[in-house]
């Protein structure tokens, strides 16, 4: 391969990575989300999603919905979580909770110290992970 080829090559790749970043939604500030496994899985048209979603105190990710369920396993600090129709819930280390299929919630780190959960998502393939509701 000629170093012209390569060149072009390399170029395509970053134009399209690019595209690709600049579709994706920008993540609230003070959030980190770390992807640590996707999977297809034995279900028909589902995959699973695994990460680590950090929160600085008082960051919070604004109110949105999955494609599917989602698991959460609070990993540290305090994250104060709101469900539509449900009265608010803080939880802290050690803590679970499940938001069902399409539900619409919140989330805020209500401590002094980061917060950081794993949350599982049982979700549609090939749709996008977070919906923001606006």
């Amino acid at each position: 391969m000629s170093f012209r080829t390569i060149t072009y090559f390399a170029a395509a790749i970053a134009c399209a990575s690019g595209a690709v970043a600049a579709d994706l939604p920008k993540r609230p500030a003070g959030t980190t989300r770390v992807d640590l496994q996707r999977h297809d899985i034995s279900i028909p048209g589902h995959e699973v999603w695994q990460l680590r979603v950090a929160f600085a105190p008082g960051a919070s990710f604004p109110r949105h919905r999955h494609p599917g369920e989602e698991v959460i396993y609070v990993l540290n600090g305090m994250i104060e979580y709101e469900l539509d129709g449900k009265p608010p819930v803080t939880l802290q280390a050690g803590d679970v909770l499940f938001v069902p299929d399409g539900a619409v919630h919140a989330a805020k780190n209500v401590g002094s110290d980061e917060a950081a959960e794993l949350g599982t998502y049982i979700v549609e393939k090939g749709k996008p992970l977070t919906e923001i509701i606006k």
